[in-house]
């Protein structure tokens, strides 16, 4: 098999959260069919253990470990640079070194970079570059900005400009750019339209056997609670500024309407933020469990109050293959395909968010159709199979962004 370089900005695996299940599955897929070479940051001390979960997918791997702290300094040289502070935070010497002798060598033919900060370490001398972008993240920093007071609202938005700069020269410069929805890759190709034809999309998907409503599972709950759950890694700001906005503007009416009403944040690493919010009437935390299912299947509805969102939420996903009702705002909705109403509900404002949760605490019900629309739309096989043919001495083809797999 001809060797594949796959750079990523985090170890990918294991696959418990959004980013790390996206390159998990593409990893995966793409071993099947190449020789992969894996290089990736470990941000997470916890991570290094998963290093031999990734031997049987790789020839060989270069894991780089990367301090938030030490990284944080280091990305302020990009104030003096002029370039993205995302790039000298995700810049290693030593991974360039590793990934040009596999280039020269003749080790890797082809390189699939994971993430738009990725691409800068890719070597130029290979026969075909990929780059799964996944979100536009410069427009992530922009909504950021207006949130955050000087100077951080400064930063953000400068961050957003000169990312921005970037994912444009990387579109360019990479033969086939992948973004995680329809969405994602239009507005990227309104951006850069002189790579319009070489920016596509591949969907996420979800293991709908592993998140399967007809398991039993054991009640986290105390007895006679009506819960509303919210999932994810409780150190990422959107879901922090979430979990907030719903604690302090929303879950309040909900529990003067179902007094028995609790709302539960399952997530790893909760910040100070969040772990205060449980000093909350009815408020939990419960930072990281070993299984999300039970909290989900025992919920009467998941919540996804993000204000500040990209591309495409797997909490939501999840959800709904559990056949929970998912009450989301538009944000946390954009990409997700279905109809908001039937597969999902759309809270664009508080009043709208109070009235789905009450109903769905008051008239508890699964939610089958969400979980037919997992199973139509988010197969990972069927998705992940969109690159294959990136992956050939033939001209690529891209998976249009107006007829991903439906």
């Amino acid at each position: 098999m001809d060797g594949l370089l796959f750079l990523a900005h985090r170890i990918p695996f294991p696959p418990n959260k959004g980013d790390k299940i996206r390159s998990f599955h593409l990893l995966r897929h793409l071993s099947t069919r190449h020789a992969i070479h894996l290089g990736a940051f470990v941000d997470d001390p916890d991570d290094w253990q998963y290093r031999d979960a990734l031997k049987p997918y790789c020839a060989s791997m270069k894991l780089v470990p990367l301090h938030p702290r030490r990284a944080r300094l280091r990305s302020v040289s990009g104030l003096l640079t002029g370039e993205a502070l995302t790039l000298p935070y995700y810049r290693s010497r030593a991974l360039a070194r590793w990934a040009d002798a596999l280039a020269r060598e003749g080790a890797v033919r082809y390189g699939l970079a994971f993430s738009s900060a990725m691409a800068q370490s890719m070597p130029s001398a290979l026969a075909r570059r990929v780059l799964d972008m996944v979100d536009v993240d410069s427009d992530k920093w922009a909504q950021y900005a207006p949130t955050r007071r000087w100077p951080l609202s400064w930063i953000y938005a400068r961050e957003a400009r000169k990312l921005a700069a970037w994912e444009a020269r990387a579109a360019e410069a990479f033969d086939a750019t992948l973004l995680v929805s329809p969405e994602e890759a239009r507005l990227l190709q309104q951006r850069v339209p002189a790579a319009r034809d070489r920016i596509g999309a591949f969907e996420n998907g979800v293991d709908a056997d592993y998140f399967s409503p007809e398991r039993d599972y054991p009640n986290p709950y105390a007895a006679g609670v009506r819960a509303v759950v919210f999932t994810g890694a409780m150190d990422y700001w959107p879901n922090v500024d979430a979990v907030t906005w719903f604690a302090e503007h929303i879950f309040p009416a909900v529990r003067d309407a179902v007094p028995t009403a609790q709302f539960t944040i399952v997530g790893s690493r909760p910040s100070e933020p969040v772990l205060a919010l449980a000093l909350k009437p009815g408020v939990a935390v419960t930072g990281s469990v070993p299984d999300v299912r039970p909290w989900l299947a025992h919920a009467a509805c998941a919540v996804a109050p993000l204000r500040i969102a990209r591309g495409v939420q797997n909490k939501v996903l999840e959800a709904m293959a559990m056949a929970r009702p998912v009450v989301a705002t538009p944000q946390a909705a954009e990409g997700i395909r279905g109809a908001p109403g039937r597969e999902f509900d759309l809270a664009p404002d508080e009043a709208g968010f109070v009235r789905s949760v009450v109903a769905r605490l008051l008239s508890p019900a699964a939610n089958p159709r969400g979980r037919d629309g997992i199973l139509a739309h988010y197969d990972w096989a069927r998705n992940v199979g969109a690159v294959d043919d990136l992956f050939t001495a033939t001209p690529a083809v891209l998976p249009d962004p107006e007829t991903c797999p439906a």
